[in-house]
């Protein structure tokens, strides 16, 4: 309890202060997170699963940062566009190695999205409120110390949620992003399989597109990405960020990224 009275402090304090520090993990104020209750309104957070610019496109990438990061940047650059990213703390790679942090501060100054995907990608739905907070600090704590930006996004594992994880999410000032199109890279399907999903969608030519795909398999960002970016420039869609495909802020706000020292670890 007195770990997590130690975020949700931190994070009473950045609602009435501009200025963001960052407490280490071992900081303990001696509050009980009960306390906290009682001072935040516990509003639970917007879901969202469609984009609302007419004409826009939102490709956004799950469960990195990983090794292909510049790679999707690149491709979608050469489209005149920018991706959003939804990045964990710890599943395939520390979040702040030295090539994976490197990369997420190359996106997020590029102006691509950096958003949350928790720290280590488990169910938020079997957590506790305890838990589901530390999943989400550690990994909105380490995109601070890398970027400067505080992320207004969180995206669960598996798109599961519950009251508990809206409710978590409405007290960071996030808002809930899922997706209105799959492209099945993380449940098997096949890179021709995935190729026809985005060549269908293309062809039906909704208003808008919100998809899931993951930066982690070398097949999505090599063989289907270019495609789906063929596809579906040849119908006259923007490539843009998914804050913009909504017309709202990326980040709560932004900031110089703090300086690499000991605390940069997993």
């Amino acid at each position: 309890m007195a770990r997590f009275s130690q975020i949700l402090s931190f994070l009473i304090l950045s609602a009435v202060t501009s200025t963001y520090a960052t407490p280490t993990p071992e900081a303990e104020p001696a509050e009980a997170a009960a306390e906290y209750v009682e001072l935040a309104a516990r509003a639970p957070a917007q879901v969202i699963t469609k984009c609302t610019v007419a004409n826009t496109v939102a490709l956004t990438f799950d469960d990195g940062p990983y090794q292909y990061m510049r790679e999707v940047v690149r491709q979608i650059e050469a489209a005149g566009g920018k991706t959003t990213f939804f990045v964990n703390g710890k599943n395939w790679g520390c979040i702040y190695d030295n090539d994976n942090a490197s990369a997420l501060k190359y996106a997020y100054d590029r102006g691509h999205q950096i958003a949350s995907h928790t720290w280590s990608h488990k169910d938020l739905t079997t957590l506790t409120w305890d838990q589901i907070h530390h999943e989400m600090w550690l990994t909105e704590q380490a995109i601070t110390r890398i970027t400067g930006g505080v992320p207004a996004w969180m995206r669960p594992p598996y798109g599961n949620h519950n009251s508990l994880v809206r409710e978590a999410s409405g007290v960071r000032n996030q808002t809930i992003a899922l997706w209105d199109f799959d492209s099945g890279d993380s449940t098997g399907s096949s890179v021709s399989a995935q190729k026809t999903k985005y060549t269908n969608i293309a062809n039906s030519r909704p208003s808008t597109i919100l998809s899931l795909q993951h930066e982690v398999h070398r097949s999505s960002v090599y063989e289907v990405l270019p495609h789906a970016i063929s596809v579906l420039r040849a119908k006259g869609y923007r490539f843009v960020t998914l804050a913009d495909c909504l017309g709202r802020n990326k980040y709560q706000r932004t900031g110089a990224p703090e300086a690499r020292n000991a605390n940069w670890k997993c």
